[in-house]
């Protein structure tokens, strides 16, 4: 009788923790792609720097759940990649993005290091990060409608099945999706066999390039997306469900991991904030002490889905990109929801929030800098402005 226990309260965080690794992945990891892609990347540096995340998502989460006895759960940033698509390639190419990658871990790992610099990374006014997110999330939101314009034949059925999938089963509505194109892609689009010959996971080292321009426009805003839209309501997630994790061990390891895995094209890896519900909430047991398997399940399927990595970069390379960017549309629809209503939710903040936004949503760039640093810049000029004359 006591096995029996012992095996049904395994198999409840074990089927939690796959659950959670396969919606992270298969709803995101299109977008990771493209926003490696977006500054730079070939294909084989986009997969090397998917498997780069997904071996340490994997191991972190499962580390600090093993150390910690709490149900840490690790993600890449979604958000920050979906910044990467719309930053451009910059001068000097992929390895200059590989150096702002770096700079934005750094940083994160000095909030873990420094908590006067960590407090106030965090106190940076919530509405003013949540409005650059949803300035860069705009444009890539809009691209299912655009695809529905463009090619109605193929991408109403993606949007038909999110739309099915949200109202019956809001979990699975963007890996359906995810699904339905890649069926699409296989069947109305040919793919060169030399496209998918060498899908055997293979880590590319990229050498760093550092530039002015790329550490202002790339990796400040990386880190301050990563840290207010992963990091920050990860850890709200967790004291949400009665966890009191140490934030200087969490920022310091995730900060250091995303440095190594950026010299194989990684971009950021966080806290996850989403995914995160389903392994520290009831459904990953009901008992609180016993939820930290469901994070150490996640990571041994993140390991394993990265040997995917180079399949899933030389598929992507070969669809149509409008399609692709239709689905990462649509997996980014629920984040740009909730930046919107974060950003426009305090009235006096208002105004400089939509400043933020919009300056950041027209992607305009001065001195070889990206649109959403001018874009915190230019909120945060008009709210110090605002709190001058009172």
């Amino acid at each position: 009788m006591s096995e029996m226990i012992a095996s049904r309260s395994m198999i409840q965080p074990v089927t939690a923790g796959l659950l959670a690794a396969v919606v992270g992945f298969g709803s995101s990891f299109p977008i990771v792609l493209q926003g490696l892609a977006g500054v730079g990347a070939t294909p084989a540096q986009a997969a090397s720097g998917l498997l780069a995340l997904c071996l340490a998502t994997g191991v972190l989460g499962a580390v600090h759940s093993i150390v910690t006895r709490q149900p840490v759960s690790m993600a890449w940033s979604t958000p920050g990649a979906a910044l990467l698509i719309s930053t451009g390639v910059p001068e000097g190419g992929f390895a200059v993005s590989v150096g702002a990658f770096i700079v934005a871990a750094l940083l994160v790992t000095l909030a873990g290091i420094w908590r006067p610099f960590g407090r106030a990374v965090v106190s940076i006014p919530m509405s003013l990060a949540s409005a650059m997110l949803a300035g860069v999330l705009l444009d890539l939101c809009l691209a299912p409608v655009r695809a529905v314009g463009a090619l109605p034949e193929l991408a109403l059925p993606i949007v038909i099945t999110w739309a099915l999938g949200w109202r019956f089963a809001r979990i699975y509505a963007v890996p359906l999706a995810v699904v339905v194109t890649a069926l699409i892609v296989f069947v109305a689009t040919p793919i060169p066999a030399e496209a998918l010959a060498d899908i055997w996971p293979n880590p590319v080292f990229v050498a760093p390039s550092f530039t002015l321009a790329s550490l202002v426009g790339i990796a400040v805003p990386l880190f301050i997306v990563t840290m207010a839209s992963q990091n920050v309501p990860g850890l709200a997630v967790m004291r949400g469900n009665g966890y009191q994790p140490k934030v200087g061990p969490i920022f310091i390891s995730t900060g250091l991991f995303s440095a190594v895995s950026a010299l194989f094209g990684g971009h950021a890896v966080n806290l996850a904030a989403i995914t995160a519900a389903l392994c520290a909430g009831p459904e990953a047991h009901p008992d609180p002490a016993r939820r930290y398997l469901a994070p150490i399940a996640a990571g041994v399927a993140y390991v394993l889905l990265g040997l995917f990595a180079a399949f899933a970069a030389a598929f992507i390379a070969a669809s149509p990109p409008l399609l692709i960017q239709a689905v990462a549309g649509l997996a980014l629809l629920s984040s740009l929801a909730g930046a919107l209503t974060s950003a426009l939710a305090d009235t006096d903040e208002r105004l400089p929030a939509i400043v933020t936004f919009v300056t950041t949503a027209s992607g305009v760039a001065f001195f070889g800098i990206g649109a959403a640093f001018w874009g915190l810049v230019a909120g945060g000029l008009l709210m110090a402005l605002g709190h001058f004359r009172r």
